[in-house]
């Protein structure tokens, strides 16, 4: 039974291993029994690539200087292309300020004072560009002076032009006008309108000079400013003038008669605490002028003297700077029609020297100096100065007015060369002229003392304050005409006209010549603004000058 029983047991295992065998192979179709396959992972497709963000970016430029603006990528090149449209990604701008021009700044979708900036991609922007001038932006200085004629005789009545114009009474001027409706009476003659456009010429030489300082003590320092008609009388009396009364010496002219100047010193910038350099006549004053001493002489140098003193235009030489001088006039050369013929630095450079009528040419052409000097049109009677001879017409003060439009002012501001240039012009002394302010104290210009007194001169024997060459000359006009010149402005800081050659060696990076020189004013922060340039539009016309005036040297 137990036999039984195993056997049994044993069948019934092998036919469930039967039964599941063939249970299987029907599952799997019969053949060989293999795993599952597990399918591959599937990949989706990519996403589309984001779209693009174009940009438009423009460009507007500001201040008084110029430049240029670029992009990267590539688009925008302003000047010539100030807009332009970019298909996608950030763009670049760079600045690039003109030559003697700075960068000082971006505004809009640009910030700061990097000279590039990013516009993110996707922006319809504009940025701002802000170019300034510096003094270093004028690259042309030019600078005149027309003969003896005080501040109070040309321009002591501005303060009534300007108030026609509805600008400030500003200006120092002869009192009684305007400004200054007291006349406090220092002379026998009170102040009058000229009526003829010529006159008689007053000395301003030194003993004269000093006496109109003080006509009863000269040299005591105090001025008084009572000796100019007696001077004037006195010089009439000795030459054989007519106006042996001195008359001449208190008369004015204004605005009618000097339209061109006055148009001149009230749209731009002038002075009215501009002195010629000492109290003498014009020969000493213009070794001032480009030397800043007058190598201790009161009076002109004795014909065929040198004057052995260095200059402004040998500092340039130096420097390489390049430098002209324009003669009115033709001699056997034009050295000898210079007054630099003088010094003895100029005959080794004539072809430095040129005819006035050249000047057009120059600033149309582009071939100006950095810095000019014109020399005064003083055998032509075009440099203003009164009648010396009782025979002769003086200079009508029209005509050289016109003169110095027609020649000068004018085609500079009509040319290319007017962007950075600045024309400075004044007169070289008093010329005897009343004037109602002070000669000013000033710095010695060296230690050379005076060498060309005459007996019986004033401070031959007796010192004083105003004996030597500490003390300025009297008021003179001036009036500076640039892009960059203050508009309206009427300065009033003391200077003379070495004050100019400080400008040229600021601006040039020169050595001061003198004493003198180094201690003027810095004329760069006085009269200009770099940082509107208020003319760098020049006016659209000027006025022509009248010359409907008489010339009679009979009658002041």
């Amino acid at each position: 039974m137990k036999y039984l029983s195993r056997v049994f047991l044993a069948s019934l295992t092998l036919a469930a291993i039967f039964f599941l065998s063939g249970c299987q192979g029907l599952v799997a179709g019969g053949g060989p029994v293999t795993p599952p396959v597990t399918p591959p992972p599937v990949t989706p497709p990519p996403p589309p690539p984001p779209a693009a963000k174009p940009s438009t970016v423009t460009i507007t430029e500001d201040g008084s200087g110029s430049g240029g603006v670029t992009s990267t990528p590539a688009g925008i090149d302003c000047g010539s292309t100030c807009t332009a449209k970019f298909a996608d990604g950030d763009i670049t701008l760079t600045a690039a300020p003109g030559p003697s021009f700075v960068f000082t700044g971006w505004s809009g979708a640009c910030t700061g004072t990097d000279l590039t900036c990013v516009i993110p991609a996707g922006s319809t922007a504009t940025a701002n560009v802000t170019f300034t001038a510096t003094l270093q932006s004028i690259n042309h200085i030019i600078f005149t002076f027309q003969e003896n004629r005080s501040f109070d005789h040309y321009f002591g009545h501005m303060n009534d032009y300007r108030q026609n114009l509805g600008l400030d009474p500003d200006v120092d001027g002869t009192p009684g006008n305007a400004s200054n409706p007291s006349y406090d009476q220092m002379s026998t003659v009170e102040p009058f309108h000229m009526h003829s456009k010529c006159v008689e010429n007053p000395s301003p030489s030194w003993n004269e000079s000093h006496v109109d300082f003080n006509r009863d003590n000269p040299v005591s320092g105090t001025f008084q400013g009572n000796g100019f008609v007696r001077t004037a009388a006195h010089d009439a009396i000795n030459t054989g003038m007519a106006d042996t009364l001195g008359i001449r010496a208190m008369g004015y002219y204004d605005g009618n008669d000097l339209n061109y100047y006055y148009f001149l010193a009230t749209n731009f910038a002038m002075s009215d605490r501009w002195f010629a350099p000492m109290m003498s006549r014009t020969q000493p004053n213009r070794l001032y002028m480009v030397a800043a001493t007058s190598d201790g002489h009161v009076y002109p140098p004795a014909f065929g003297t040198k004057v052995n003193r260095k200059t402004i235009f040998e500092l340039l030489e130096e420097k390489g700077i390049t430098w002209r001088v324009y003669v009115p006039e033709a001699h056997p050369t034009l050295i000898e029609g210079s007054e630099m013929v003088m010094f003895p630095f100029s005959n080794q450079h004539p072809n430095n020297f040129v005819l006035a009528e050249t000047f057009k040419d120059d600033v149309n052409n582009g071939t100006l100096a950095q810095v000019s000097f014109i020399d005064a049109g003083s055998f032509s009677g075009k440099d203003e100065h009164p009648a010396d001879d009782p025979s002769m017409p003086g200079g009508s003060v029209q005509q050289g007015a016109d003169y110095v439009q027609h020649a000068y002012i004018d085609p500079l501001i009509n040319s290319p060369s007017w962007k950075d240039s600045v024309f400075i012009l004044s007169w070289d002394e008093h010329g005897g002229f009343y004037d109602h302010v002070a000669p000013q104290p000033a710095v010695a210009p060296d230690n050379v003392a005076v060498q060309d007194f005459m007996p019986g001169d004033i401070c031959s024997v007796v010192d004083g304050p105003t004996c030597g060459f500490k003390h300025t000359g009297y008021r003179v006009p001036m009036m500076l005409i640039s892009p960059f010149a203050k508009k309206n402005y009427v300065s009033h800081a003391v200077a003379d006209h070495t004050a100019i050659l400080k400008f040229i060696e600021t601006r040039f990076g020169l050595t001061n010549l003198t004493e003198r020189d180094k201690a003027q004013i810095d004329m760069s922060t006085e009269f200009f603004d770099f940082v509107n340039a208020p003319w760098a539009t020049p006016p659209p016309s000027t006025p022509m000058q009248t010359k409907a005036g008489p010339c009679l040297l009979s009658l002041p």
